[in-house]
Formats: structure tokens, C-alpha cells, sequence
């Protein structure tokens, strides 16, 4: 019998929180799946709709904008609505949009449905984890922390596998019909299963911060363009990317004012004054560069450098998602014994640092499938150390109200991480290869010896299969620049696993600083 308790408690017993934890769970997956799915079938829709390679990226862009812009704003929309419903119509919203972006006849018609499919999606996330945090009791709330976390890390991870095999063996609509199933489940048993915390009056049309809306999805949805479309347009060279840095920065300023003075904010910036916010803000930002970024640079590596397929790319990074989710249940028991979150934080940070710097050790162009197996083992473990921690870390000293609107900021800041990181290497790994491709053309000179050597053993090979002289100094002057490029690329990988783990491992100073209250009542995360 489960014990006596409030009637507003929201704690559930039994059976009831089974269901409600696997719905808030399919519901979390659905969102961040959708988030790396479509990258490995973009060919596949750009050939399929007639669409250049930029204009295919939209489909991408314009999810991630529609994400980014309501994930701040899930806490009031929760409280105008009610939460059940606003999630349960999210849950609606995302599934039909599912369905319309597979039926699409047109690029327009893809990009629309999937930016509204972002915007509901945006609520899944963060209300998924107050959700399964409320239905448990104080004492089990680390574990809680846990099950969320296995959504957060494992989701991004399964996206491309589960997308390049539905891409080969179907085609590529059938990447947003996987959701319908599970949509429909999920609203279902929200419906039947999910309660709503009590909340104060709704505010009136007149009393909404509807300034403070627009300004915040300007200033979101145009740093998330200009992240997304940056080193593609070639960054500030390119009217568009410079005409959204500055909308997006006149946006920022203008939100932050108003915010400060409305009577009843959109998004409650006061809550920022915590220190313990602000440091979980920033880590949670680095663990979303940190996660998303090497999902998207390993499976590059070995589609570009090793010529794998996008399924082989992507199926080599589950075995370290089981590995999060085995220590998943480890961690949040740790932190209800008692083990501070700094230390797990430190670890885990260090632990990635390792990764990466293995990363650096191993790219090479005979680098195989066991060269990684441990090392993305690793990057596994690390991930586990990190999330749950963090998140308890960042809401330790907040209380009530607080709590969910402290969690809202958690959450941008990590898919905005993600955003970043992935801009950030994509220029990177250009700069770096232009770099060391330039300083490597260098040596193709007369004087050196073992350039010529190389070309010369290739002359005589070419040759020898029948070519004329001229044809055969043609391809061998070709096949040394081919391999000029690669191992620049080579290296531009190699950089950016060191700075990656640089990054990680000069937060762990500052990590050991934080101070902590012990353990966090997450009761009142109303988002």
C-alpha cells in the first residue's frame, strides 16, 4: 500500500508511475530522435523534392529553430494551459506534423510542418522531466534524474542509426512515421495517466508579455539560423548571416529590458541571480557541445575519411549509449547516498577530456572499428557522470517556482550548446583543412625528396598499367593531392578532439569551487 499523502502531491505509486515514466520517456525520445534522424537521409530528400544540398538543410534549421524558440517559454505555457494539456496537445501537435512532413510534395511544404513539429517538440523535453521528477518521491528523485538522463544522452545517439536504416530499407518518410505509433501512445496515456499541478490564476490576453515573446523568438530563432546556416553562407561575408547577428543581438538587449520591467515576464531572467544557475547553465552548455558535438564528428569521420555508410556510422555509437544507460541507475543512486555532484561532475569531465584526447591519438586512415570501440566505451561512461549531476548541481539552491523556470534555462542552454558545437566544428574542421592543406602543397616542390620519390614510384605504376607517360605524371600529380587533402582533414580532425577535450578538462578547476546545498527537492519544477 503506498503511504498517506497530500492530495496535491503529485507523487504517484505502483503501476501508475510505471506508465507515466515510459510516457514521458517515448514522449522525450520522440523530440531529441528527431533532432539527428533526418541528417543521414538529406540526400535522399534532396533528390526526392528537387532541392539543392543548402536548401535541404533547412529541413534541419528550421526544426532546430522552432525548438529552441519555445523551450524558454515551457514554464508559462504550462501554467496558461495547464501542463497535461499543453502536453498532450505538444505530443498531438508533434505526431501530425510527423505525418505532414512525410506526405510533404514540396520543400516549403517540409520546411513548415517541421518547424512546427520543433515548436511542439520544444515542450517534450523539459516537461518530460518535471513530469517523471514529480512522480516520484523526494528521496528517489535522484533515480528520476536518471531515467530522464537516458532520453537526454541515448536520443541523439540513436537518431542516425535508426535513420539510415529506415532511409535503405524503406525510404525516407518513413523516418517521420516511426513517430505516429508512439505519438499516439504517448498522448493517449498523458491523457488518461498524467495530473497537472494546481497553478495560480491564467492571465488575461491584455496582462500577456507578448513583446517579450516576440522579442525572444527573434533573438532565438535568428542565432540558431545564424549557427546553422553560418559556414555554409560563409559567415558575416554573407548579407543574410550578418542581418541576423544584429537582429538577434537587438532582440537579446530589448528581451533582457523587458523582461526586467513587464509585470509578468515570459521568461523569470531574475532566477539567473543564483550562482549555482549561472555555473549549471554554462556546464550544461558544455555538455551539450560536448555531446552533440561528438555524435556529429565521429560518424563524419568515418563516412568522409574511412568510407563507411551512414548506418556502420551510426551504429557504431550504441554500444557507448547501453554504456550510459547501464550507469544511468549507478549515478543517481550515488547522488542519493550522499556523493556530491561536484566530484561526479569533475570525474566525468576528465573522463571526457581522456576520450578525447584518445580521439586525438588514434584518427589516422587505417584507424578501424576496434580503434574505437573503447574509446567511444569511454565517452559513454563519461556522459553518465555528467548529466545528472549537473542538473541537481544547477537546481540545488533554488526553491519552489523557481526550480522549473532554473530548469528551462538547462535546457536551451543545452541544445544551444549542441547548436554551437556543431557550428563550431564544421567551421573549424574547414579552417584547420585549408590550413594544413596549404602548408602540405608546399612541400610538392623539385627539391624535395620524398615527394618525389612518392611520384615518381606512382609514375612508374601508372605506366605499367598502360597509361601514357603524360596521362600517368597527370594522375599521380593528382593521387598526391588527394592524399594532401585527406591527411588535412586528418589532422583538422585530430585538432579538433584536442581542443574538445581542452575545453572539458579546464572546467574541472572551477567545477570543484561550486558550492552545493546537498540534495535538491525538484518538487516544484512546474514547466
Amino acid at each position: 500500500m503506498p503511504p498517506l499523502q497530500n492530495p496535491d502531491s503529485l507523487v504517484e505509486y505502483g503501476a501508475r508511475r510505471v506508465v507515466i515514466t515510459i510516457t514521458a520517456i517515448l514522449a522525450a525520445l520522440l523530440e531529441i530522435i528527431d533532432t539527428t534522424i533526418v541528417n543521414v537521409a538529406l540526400n535522399d530528400m534532396k533528390g526526392n523534392l528537387g532541392a539543392t544540398l543548402s536548401e535541404i538543410g533547412w529541413v534541419v534549421t528550421s526544426y532546430a529553430i522552432g525548438n529552441v524558440i519555445i523551450i524558454p517559454m515551457t514554464s508559462w505555457l504550462s501554467q496558461q494551459f495547464g501542463r497535461r494539456n499543453y502536453y498532450a496537445a505538444s505530443i498531438i501537435i508533434f505526431t501530425i506534423c510527423s505525418f505532414l512532413c512525410g506526405n510533404a510534395t514540396s520543400l516549403f511544404e517540409l520546411i513548415a510542418f517541421r518547424f512546427l513539429q520543433g515548436a511542439a517538440g520544444g515542450a517534450l523535453l523539459v516537461t518530460s522531466q518535471t513530469i517523471i521528477t514529480e512522480t516520484f518521491p523526494p528521496e528517489k528523485r535522484g533515480m528520476a534524474q536518471a531515467i530522464y538522463g537516458l532520453g537526454v544522452i541515448v536520443g541523439p545517439t540513436l537518431g542516425p542509426p535508426l535513420g539510415g536504416y529506415l532511409t535503405e530499407t524503406y525510404s525516407w518518410p518513413y523516418i517521420f512515421y516511426v513517430n505516429i505509433p508512439v505519438g499516439i501512445a504517448a498522448a493517449i496515456m498523458t491523457l488518461r495517466y498524467v495530473r497537472s499541478p494546481k497553478y495560480g490564476e491564467k492571465k488575461k490576453a491584455s496582462e500577456v508579455d507578448w513583446f517579450g515573446i516576440l522579442f525572444l523568438a527573434l533573438a532565438v530563432g535568428c542565432l540558431q539560423f545564424v549557427l546553422e546556416k553560418g559556414q555554409e553562407e560563409d559567415w558575416f561575408s554573407s548579407k543574410y548571416i550578418l542581418t541576423a547577428t544584429i537582429v538577434s543581438s537587438v532582440c537579446f538587449y530589448f528581451f533582457v529590458w523587458r523582461e526586467m520591467v513587464a509585470r509578468s515576464p515570459i521568461v523569470n531572467l531574475r532566477v539567473l541571480k543564483d550562482n549555482n544557475l549561472k555555473i549549471g547553465t554554462i556546464l550544461t552548455f558544455i555538455l551539450g557541445f560536448g555531446l552533440y558535438g561528438s555524435t556529429f564528428i565521429v560518424p563524419l569521420f568515418l563516412q568522409n575519411i574511412l568510407g563507411w555508410s551512414a548506418f556502420q556510422a551510426g551504429l557504431i555509437m550504441v554500444p557507448s549509449s547501453v554504456v550510459t544507460a547501464m550507469m544511468m541507475p549507478i549515478i543517481g543512486q550515488l547522488l542519493q547516498k550522499g556523493v556530491k555532484q561536484q566530484l561526479l561532475i569533475a570525474l566525468g569531465f576528465t573522463f571526457f577530456f581522456i576520450y578525447s584526447m584518445w580521439g586525438y591519438k588514434i584518427l589516422s586512415p587505417f584507424t578501424g572499428m576496434n580503434n574505437f570501440f573503447w574509446m567511444l566505451m569511454l565517452r559513454g561512461f563519461a556522459l553518465s557522470m555528467i548529466f545528472i549531476p549537473i542538473t541537481t548541481l544547477s537546481l540545488s539552491t533554488l526553491s519552489g517556482k523557481a526550480i522549473g523556470e532554473g530548469a528551462a534555462f538547462t535546457g536551451m542552454a543545452r541544445q544551444l550548446g549542441g547548436s554551437v558545437g556543431v557550428a563550431l566544428i564544421t567551421t573549424f574542421l574547414t579552417w584547420q583543412g585549408e590550413k594544413y592543406s596549404t602548408n602540405l602543397v608546399g612541400n610538392i616542390t623539385g627539391n624535395n625528396v620524398v615527394f618525389q620519390q612518392r611520384y615518381n614510384s606512382m609514375v612508374a605504376l601508372f605506366t605499367s598499367k598502360g597509361m601514357a607517360l603524360n596521362q600517368a605524371r597527370q594522375a599521380a600529380y593528382e593521387s598526391v593531392f588527394g592524399q594532401i587533402v585527406k591527411q588535412s582533414t586528418i589532422l583538422s580532425y585530430m585538432d579538433a578532439f584536442l581542443y574538445i577535450g581542452v575545453m572539458f578538462i579546464i572546467c574541472v578547476p572551477f567545477v570543484l569551487m561550486v558550492k552545493s546545498k546537498g540534495k535538491v527537492d525538484l518538487s516544484h519544477a512546474a514547466h
